[in-house]
């Protein structure tokens, strides 16, 4: 009698009860999504592959591979993230010299850190998937193999990474469909970009890597504008141009796209944001603004300034037509990534379910 009363709720209702809690679980903690034009406005420098530098970043750095490379510099200008973004956070290792903190802007690292750090400014958090060494905790706080007792902390950067790439390479695309309102005018070796924003505030120049070419001087007038896209054709990409008059604040309103390049070089101090997500870059002089790039070796600093504007993400189904908008776009159409752990959860469920049929059907389908 008692055996009987125990296998009938165990049989029956313990693979209903795994489908139930499963699906009750709560999704793994993530901060804010940023994503497409937004990850511009969060991040000073975003390289979706590996970041090789000697180099210094004012603001805030996202690497969704790894850090290596001589001694460098992040967040030396930074300020607080309102979305509580670490002023450098790495999907990957850190190795090579030691990476220099600043601001109390603290790290997350999804590998482990070889190289060390020196947390410079106030007390900082970091955070780390594996371990970390050659580095003085003192009165910071350093959190090490968060793998182990927190699985959901490294889940998440590998979520922020497949939807950063996602989102940033759609968000490409879509700029590069614009069509042009402005035009770009030569006279000897200067050309000048003079904006025409729609009512929205939006100008769009469309040009190729060979328009580029055969100037060695930018002047940019944005007139009222409120974005400026350059679009720029071509898969080999040389930056070597002087910008008359500086590149002060330009990286704020303008956003030169590269949905193309492959290969990127940078040689000149550089004025407004660059994109070029599919890019093995190399920069050798300051760019002032936001920048996105496939993979970087760094040698030119990366400059506070980085994108304002108001640009919303254009729709997915491809009329692009930009517009303003208060906060932003979540960015580029991005294909939207389930919470991590969902669909195993789910799917424990549903194999719970498969058992529990199975087990009916051998009894001959009673209760």
């Amino acid at each position: 009698m008692d055996d009987k009363l125990l296998a009938f709720p165990t049989s029956t209702f313990l693979p209903a009860a795994i489908l139930i809690g499963a699906l009750a679980l709560p999704a793994v903690a993530q901060n804010k999504t940023i994503a497409g034009i937004d990850a511009l406005r969060e991040w000073n420098l975003v390289v979706l592959g590996n970041l090789e530098s000697s180099s210094d970043v004012e603001g805030r750095t996202f690497v969704g591979g790894n850090l290596t490379g001589n001694s460098s510099n992040y967040a030396t200008r930074a300020t607080t993230s309102p979305n509580g973004q670490p002023g450098l956070t790495v999907v990957g290792n850190v190795t090579g010299s030691h990476k220099n903190l600043n601001n109390g802007s603290g790290a997350a690292i999804g590998g482990s850190v070889s190289s060390g750090f020196n947390l410079n400014g106030a007390n900082q958090t970091v955070k780390v998937g594996g371990t970390i060494s050659n580095t003085n905790v003192n009165q910071n706080t350093v959190m090490s193999n968060l793998d182990a007792s927190n699985p959901a902390f490294g889940l998440g950067l590998q979520q922020s990474k497949t939807e950063l790439k996602s989102s940033l390479g759609s968000l490409s695309f879509d700029m590069g469909t614009l069509a042009a309102n402005s035009q770009l005018s030569v006279q000897g070796n200067r050309g000048t970009f003079n904006a025409q924003p729609n009512a929205q505030g939006l100008a769009v120049f469309n040009i190729t890597a060979a328009d580029l070419d055969r100037i060695g001087e930018i002047q940019f007038n944005l007139n009222g504008a409120d974005t400026a896209i350059v679009n720029v054709s071509g898969r080999s990409i040389n930056l070597n141009d002087n910008f008359l008059g500086g590149t002060s604040n330009l990286g704020e309103r303008v956003i030169w796209n590269f949905p193309e390049a492959e290969d990127l070089k940078l040689t000149t101090a550089w004025g407004g944001s660059v994109l070029a997500p599919l890019a093995d870059a190399e920069t050798r002089s300051p760019v002032q603004g936001s920048a996105v790039f496939g993979n970087l070796k760094q040698y030119g600093a990366m400059q506070i300034g980085t994108f304002k504007g108001g640009y919303a993400t254009p729709p997915a189904s491809g009329t692009s037509t930009g517009g303003s908008s208060s906060g932003g776009g979540s960015g580029g159409g991005a294909v939207p990534v389930p919470e991590p752990g969902m669909f195993g959860l789910f799917g424990l469920g549903v194999g719970g379910l498969i058992l529990w049929r199975r087990r009916r059907a051998k009894n001959g389908g009673g209760t």
